[in-house]
C-alpha cells in the first residue's frame, strides 16, 4: 500500500471544504478510508488545523471535526532531529521544512501538496492530489 505525507494545506482543504480544493481533497481522503492508501500527517498539522478550524467553530466543534478526521491519518511526531534538519535546511518556509523531513525520517514515498514550488530541493516525489489522483 502507497504511503502519502499530506502537506496541511490539503488537509485544511478538506476540513473547511474550501471549494476549489475540496473534492479532491475528499477523494485522497476516501482513498484512505477505504484502505487503498495509508495517510501520514505531522503532529503540527493537527496543531495548525485546530488552530484554523477555531476560527470557524467553537473549541468544542474543532476538536469533534479533528477526532473524526483523525481516524483517516497517522501522526507523525515531531522531534529533534526534525527540528535540527528544519533548521539546517534551505527552505523559506519553515513550516514547509518540518513538514519535508518529518515525511523523509519516516520513509513516506510521497508527499501530496497544492504547494509544490515549495518543496524544489525534494528528493522524493511532491505531487499534487490532482496529480496523484490521476495516477490511479
Amino acid at each position: 500500500m502507497e504511503r502519502l505525507f499530506v502537506d496541511t494545506n490539503i488537509v485544511i482543504d478538506l476540513l473547511q471544504r474550501r471549494e476549489d480544493f475540496f473534492k479532491e481533497a475528499q477523494e485522497l481522503f476516501t482513498l484512505a478510508d477505504k484502505k487503498k492508501v495509508d495517510i501520514f500527517i505531522s503532529s503540527l498539522t493537527i496543531t495548525t488545523a485546530n488552530y484554523l478550524l477555531s476560527k470557524h467553530y467553537n473549541a468544542t466543534e474543532a476538536r469533534k471535526i479533528l477526532t473524526k478526521f483523525k481516524v483517516l491519518v497517522t501522526v507523525l511526531p515531531l522531534d529533534d532531529k526534525i527540528i535540527e534538519l528544519s533548521l539546517a535546511s534551505d527552505f523559506k518556509d519553515f513550516e514547509d521544512a518540518i513538514q519535508y523531513y518529518t515525511a523523509l525520517e519516516h520513509q513516506i514515498e510521497i508527499i501530496i501538496t497544492r504547494n509544490k514550488k515549495d518543496f524544489q530541493k525534494a528528493t522524493i516525489p511532491i505531487l499534487t492530489a490532482k496529480e496523484f489522483l490521476k495516477s490511479k
